[in-house]
Order: structure tokens, then sequence, then C-alpha cells
């Protein structure tokens, strides 16, 4: 979408005739460069905020000459969506995006250990035991 589609969408969606949603639309954009030019943050209530940017001065190198160039300094601007613009380019297929909050789910307890029988686990332990050692036994032979 480009400026005039994007005054013609304005002039629909409001009434206004197309030369006055073209000047909303200018004075709109005019509005957000000066304050960006002049060093300040725009923020759009649901929309989105911009925020220049500035970029120091530095040295570069040409890949085909391998020659030092210097990089002047310059200014950017960044943007950055707010959460219910987010939310509502995630939904599918919702008319309207719904806030979300986080809850915190309860934390579960553990069930209580079953207890150990006392007499079964030494002859558990000589079982496995056993059982590695076997293993060990066919491992190396395999090595050889």
């Amino acid at each position: 979408m480009n400026r005039t589609e994007l005054a013609e969408s304005v002039a629909t969606k409001t009434g206004l005739d197309k030369k006055q949603s073209e000047a909303a639309v200018e004075a709109v954009t005019a509005a957000i460069v000066a304050e960006i030019k002049a060093g300040n943050r725009v923020s759009i209530f649901g929309f989105g905020s911009f925020e220049p940017r500035a970029r120091a001065a530095r040295t570069a190198r040409n890949p085909q000459t391998q020659a030092t160039v210097k990089v002047p300094a310059s200014k950017s601007v960044a943007f950055k969506p707010a959460s219910a613009f987010k939310a509502t380019l995630n939904t599918r297929g919702k008319a309207a995006a719904k806030k979300v909050t986080a809850t915190k789910a309860p934390a579960k307890k553990a069930p209580a250990p079953a207890p150990a029988k006392k007499a079964a686990a030494p002859a558990k332990k000589a079982a496995t035991a056993t059982a590695t050692k076997a293993t060990k036994a066919t491992k190396a032979t395999k090595k050889r």
C-alpha cells in the first residue's frame, strides 16, 4: 500500500473526500518526521512507536579492493509495534485480539514416595552389579 492508496482507504472509512484525506495523511506523516528529526520518540497507542537511532562513524572495508573507507555517522528510525498490534497480527480468524494475561499456574505437589522394601533393595543391587559386570565383559571381548 502506498500513500495514495492509504489516503483512499482513509477517505472511504471516514467519509472525507480524497483531497481532505490526502491532506490528513500528509499532515500525520509530516508530524512524525518532524518529531523524529528533532530527536523525539513518537508513540501511537495501539499501533507502535517510532524511535530515532544514531549510528556512529566507523571505518569499513571495500570487499573488492580491500581498501578502507570511512563511513560517516548517520541517523535512522526504528519502529516497534505495540502489543495490541502484534496480537492482531497473530490472531487467526478472530475479529479482534483479546488481551491475554499471563497467570501463574499453581504448583503441583509431588506424590509422596512409596515406602521402599528394605529387604528387596540389597538383592536388587546385587543383580544390577552382576549384570553390569557381564555387560562390561561382553564389550571387552567384542573390542578384541
